[in-house]
């Protein structure tokens, strides 16, 4: 690790805590993180920034418990097992935490592209896209009238309603690596049309992450297709 990327990762650090301070005492983020208050107050405060040993373990783990247990909250789920999570695509700073978070956790590679679906997907690519300064592309179910070449992906679902995204061909360039990202994942369809607009582009898929998992089904479904880490930052049964 160069002294840029240590530096990056210690401000990440302390950005996470910085929002977790905002509903707790330090006490009480003592107990969350293991860390001592006083140090917590330092680094919160600005006056110091954690090591980058402690930094890591704070944007892994401390972070990615923490965040999940923040979407978790703002998450509700009706009778008929629909998820509302708008309080959490609507709010670009919490997916711009989000994005150091999980590619710490889940060890994504950097990617030349963040690949999501119109529309929902559309704030998080956003956040991971510029963490990692890379490229963001939104597959839509319409074509663009200005645009002449498209990737189009086509699939049959179980109840016979025909899905099809399209992505101008200028999007992805051949080698490209890519990262696929969603709001959520609940049999994974969606991602398995963006896993296939990748290999028509002939680009390298360096992982998948949604900020929900809807059961396990689509989850299952993307490791089936790619080797890359496949991640989501909280489950719901």
């Amino acid at each position: 690790m160069n002294r840029a990327e240590k530096a990056a990762l210690q401000l990440r650090a302390v950005a996470v805590l910085r929002t977790l301070k905002e509903t707790r005492t330090y006490d009480e983020l003592a107990a969350v993180t293991g860390l001592p208050a006083g140090d917590l107050n330092r680094y919160v405060n600005g006056h110091v920034l954690p090591g980058a040993e402690r930094a890591r373990e704070v944007v892994a783990d401390v972070g990615r418990d923490a965040l999940a247990d923040e979407l978790t909250a703002r998450v509700t789920v009706d009778d008929e097992g629909y998820v509302d999570n708008s309080r959490v695509v609507f709010d670009q700073s919490f997916l711009d935490l989000v994005a150091p978070v999980a590619a710490e956790a889940f060890g994504f590679d950097r990617p030349d592209v963040v690949l999501t679906a119109a529309t929902d997907g559309i704030t998080l690519g956003a956040a991971m896209a510029s963490f990692f300064d890379a490229r963001l592309a939104y597959a839509k179910k319409s074509k663009e009238t200005a645009v002449e070449e498209f990737i189009e992906s086509r699939q049959r679902l179980a109840s016979g309603i025909e899905l099809t995204y399209y992505l101008p061909a200028s999007a992805i360039e051949a080698g490209d690596t890519v990262l696929v990202v969603d709001d959520l994942i609940r049999s994974g369809e969606t991602q398995e049309l963006l896993l296939d607009i990748a290999v028509q582009a002939d680009a390298d898929v360096v992982g998948v992450f949604t900020l929900i998992a809807v059961g396990d089904e689509g989850m299952e479904r993307a490791r089936g297709i790619t080797d890359a880490p496949v991640g989501a930052l909280a489950t719901f049964e």
